[in-house]
Parts: structure tokens; sequence; C-alpha cells
């Protein structure tokens, strides 16, 4: 078991949340206090996260809401570290300004002003997104923490907006306070993997997509996979490693569509309705821009920021600086399929 570094409750905004759920199961698991917040600490729903193991004497769930201020200051009290998972995950939403970019940076905002007035915080993890990094990949240009995303809008990628500036406002927020903590982000692509509750990631819904026939053909669509096992335990490293700093890309491996679905079948999924017309050409790209623009305005922003470009990223500094090993992704993508068919998303066979 790892040393502790505190004893004191480590505070996990948005608890319940598909990351969150698996770095508070981490956490526990190494003898840490933890602090979660979920809107209604009474609600059933979240009795998942009481039968974790250690949850019994080490687990505290609190209420909170990110457009709620306040109720962020009795989440940290005591703590002095505190990790901001809470943040909506969606590409299609009525109000882009009211469901996504308003929740992501005011809550974001409000938990940092919450640290710095409790005084004992010592460091800040925030869950951002290689949305923040970048909306629109170049198949010639190999992305690092360095890059930023100043392309999405309201209009275009309204999620990839949000991320970008939360982040932001993160980064802001710490060089005109100056507060008595450091902060360190960490920048996922796609969070896939087992899921700790009946409810559906939205990244993993990508398999349920590939294996009930809900895609006309193999698209020039290209993936940054990522472990949300790996993406919980890049969080705790970066709370424990002291010289922790920055930015971290943490993304493992990419994989064209065409690659999943072999890789699919391989692992014996080939009776299922995987995609088999190949639409990764040209006029596959064509086809695919063109109707974008009948699907909702988020799935059709993606589709034509992302059809026929090869993402490319360097993680050299989350595997050097925190010490991270990724988990294959040919590993992910089995345990991500096998749970959607435990938890009845996908038929059995």
């Amino acid at each position: 078991m790892t040393t502790l570094i505190t004893d004191r409750p480590v505070c996990v905004t948005g608890a319940a949340g598909f990351i969150a759920a698996h770095l508070v199961a981490d956490l526990l698991a190494r003898g840490y206090r933890v602090r979660g917040t979920v809107r209604d600490p009474q609600s059933d729903k979240y009795g998942f996260l009481r039968d974790f193991p250690g949850a019994d004497d080490r687990l505290e769930l609190i209420g909170a809401d990110l457009l709620d201020p306040p109720s962020f200051q009795d989440a940290v009290k005591d703590c002095e570290f505190v990790l901001h998972t809470a943040s909506p995950y969606a590409l299609d939403v009525k109000d882009p300004q009211r469901d996504l970019v308003d929740p992501a940076v005011k809550g974001t905002r409000a938990v940092l002003e919450a640290c710095a007035k409790e005084g004992g915080v010592r460091r800040v993890v925030v869950t951002s997104s290689m949305a923040a990094i970048t909306d629109e990949p170049d198949s010639e240009r190999v992305l690092t923490e360095e890059d930023w995303n100043d392309k999405s809008s309201l209009s275009r990628n309204p999620y990839y907006y949000s991320k970008t500036l939360a982040e932001r406002e993160a980064w802001r927020f710490v060089e005109e306070h100056e507060p008595g903590f450091d902060l360190v982000t960490i920048n996922p692509f796609l969070v896939i993997g087992p899921s700790l509750t009946p409810e559906i990631n939205q990244s993993n819904r990508v398999f349920i997509d590939l294996l009930t026939g809900a895609f006309p053909g193999i698209m020039s669509i290209h993936w940054g996979f990522v472990d949300v096992r790996d993406v919980a335990r890049a969080h705790r490293l970066a709370m424990e490693v002291p010289e922790a700093a920055g930015r971290y890309i943490c993304a493992n491996e990419t994989k064209s569509m065409r690659e999943v679905v072999e890789l699919l079948r391989e692992q014996g999924y080939g009776d299922y309705k995987l995609p088999k017309l190949g639409l990764d050409c040209a006029a596959g790209d064509f086809m695919a821009v063109l109707s974008s623009y009948f699907y909702p305005k988020g799935t059709g922003s993606y589709l034509r920021t992302h059809i026929g470009r090869t993402p490319q990223f360097d993680h050299t500094k989350i595997r050097q600086e925190l010490g991270l090993e990724f988990i294959p992704v040919a590993d992910t993508i089995r345990d991500t399929t096998n749970d959607l068919i435990a938890w009845g998303h996908i038929p059995g066979r």
C-alpha cells in the first residue's frame, strides 16, 4: 500500500462519475479517507459508493452543486488535496451555455474559491480533457501539453469549448489570486473501460454503437483511447508526486475504427452487428461530412472536425513525471465490451 501523504480527507467532486468512482475506489484501496461530493447524499443511487471496501469508516458523502458555490466550502474543509472531476459531458444539448459552459466554468471557479478560502489546501487536481488541447486533430502534428484548443465555440464542438474555458479559468484563477495551493490538470482522451455503475458512460457508448449496428459502415474516425482505471490512477499520482506540475496528456494509443472493429472480431465478438461496409475512403469521408448536417448540432460538429483526421500526441510527460504505465488498449477494449454485456447494455451471446 502507498504511504499516505495525508491523514485528512481527500475531496473528490462529482464522486459518482465514471472517472471519479474509480478514483474513490482507488483512494480507499490505498487507505485514504475520502470526502465525495454528490447532488443528494441521501439518494439510494449512490449506494454503490458506500459498498466499496473501506467505505464504511473512510468515505463521507456530502451534497454540492456546480452552480451553488457555497456548497463546496464544507466539501473542502480540512482537506489538503482536492480532486475536481465534476463537469457535464455531452455532445448534444439544448443550450450549450446553460448545460455545458456554465456548470463547467462556474463549477471550477467555485471549487477553487472554496479551496482558497479554506487555506489549508496544498494541491488541486482538475480533470480537464484533450478537448482543451484540440478539437480538430492534425494528422501531421504531434500534440503536447503546450497546445490549446482555440477553435471551439458555442456553435462548434460546445463540449470542447466548455472544457477549454474551464481549464483556462482554473489557470487564470491561480495566476491572478496566487492561492496557497498549486494546480495540476489531467487531460485524458476518450476514456473507456469497465463501469462501477449501471449508467452508460458516453465514451463507452461507442462500443454499443459498434456492436449493435448503429454505424452505417467503417468510417475514417480515429480515437485516442485511455483506460478509466489509468485516468483514476493519474489523478492520485498527480496528488501524491510532489514534483507534479502543469498539464498532463493522459492518453494511451490511437486506433482507427477499422482497427477497433478488427480487434473486436479477433476477441470473439464477430457475431455482433459490427460494421462491414468500407467508408474509410475519400468518397466515404465526403458522404460522412455531408450527412453530418442532418445530425444533432454537437454530433455533426464533431464529425466535421474529426472525419479523416488522425490525432497524434506525446504522453512522455505523464509517464516520466508521474510514473504512469498504461493498460494495453486491447485489454481495455475487451474489458469494456464484457462490462457492457454484464450490465445488459449489449445482449450476451
